[in-house]
């Protein structure tokens, strides 16, 4: 139980630390777009961040259901993936990163982006850890002999 614990808080802050990055790097797009003239006001940045951190945890938190060995794999990432985003979308809506001027095509693009760009973020993750794991079965293997 206190490796699963510890497994979650530091998957937790990887996650609160991607989100922090990407809004960082979205921010830079977007003053770079705007030519330097990106500004926010009434607090918005402010709650953009705590945005970025509530989503964090929105990705991270639910990873807790990888140690179910009940569900099936699938389950589990749309169990993990679903909470995200659905976070995510309320989030966005919340401080403003969707606005409510959007048509409905332009919100299914964005929804589609966002499904995207965490599909990809846990596709990585999971290559990365199904490698690290056929590493470790090789180590075995060869202690083994």
């Amino acid at each position: 139980m206190k490796n699963i614990l510890k497994d979650i808080v530091k998957s937790t802050i990887i996650s609160i630390g991607m989100a922090l990055t990407i809004f960082c790097l979205a921010g830079i797009v977007f003053d770079v777009a705007y030519g330097g003239n990106f500004s926010l006001e009434g607090y918005r940045f402010t709650k953009m961040v705590i945005g970025s951190a509530i989503v964090g945890l929105g990705f991270g938190v639910p990873t807790v259901v990888y140690y179910s060995d009940r569900l099936p794999q699938p389950i589990k990432v749309l169990i993990h993936m679903g909470i995200g985003c659905v976070i995510y979308t309320i989030v966005a809506y919340a401080v403003g990163w969707f606005g409510g001027s959007a048509t409905l095509a332009q919100g299914l693009i964005i929804a589609a982006i966002q499904i995207l760009v965490a599909f990809i973020i846990w596709f990585c993750f999971m290559r990365y850890y199904r490698k690290e794991a056929k590493k470790m079965n090789e180590k075995i293997q060869s202690l083994k002999h």
